[in-house]
């Protein structure tokens, strides 16, 4: 069974302007929740299905290199990238979900189809939950 890991925050902006810093401006933005992350994006045009970037992942201490391509791209709605960071393969979505006039939930979730190691979940959820935070503070502090 592949391990899955879902956070959410509540965001005080309209849905657009969150899945404006989240997905819209990906390539840019990544880096500001997660240092440890540099993207560039490969493709050209606007992020969309199909989009391809690359990634170099300082998480573990040494960088990884990788590449994540845009799977699924639902404007104010959803975004789902398939990741592959050396041998490592995860499906990532994120959601966002209109709760009423300026008020939005995100929802983040890593899915490790290759992965049933249950400590795999206790290491990264918390650093998934640490970059919500940081979109929850980026975004209310600069829309």
């Amino acid at each position: 069974m592949p391990v899955v890991i879902e956070v959410s925050e509540v965001i005080e902006r309209k849905a657009s302007d969150v899945f404006r810093f989240y997905a819209i401006n990906h390539v840019e933005n990544h880096p500001r929740w997660d240092p440890d992350m540099k993207l560039d994006q490969v493709s050209p045009g606007s992020i969309g299905v199909g989009t391809v970037i690359r990634r170099v992942n300082s998480h573990g201490g040494s960088p990884v290199e990788g590449r994540m391509t845009v799977t699924e791209f639902e404007p104010d709605h959803s975004m789902a990238v398939e990741i592959q960071d050396g041998p490592v393969r995860t499906i990532g979505r994120v959601s966002v979900q209109d709760l009423g006039p300026d008020r939005t939930r995100l929802t983040i979730q890593a899915i490790f189809p290759d992965s049933d190691d249950p400590t795999l979940k206790q290491s990264l959820a918390p650093m998934i939950q640490r970059s919500a935070r940081n979109i929850k503070n980026l975004v209310e502090s600069e829309t």
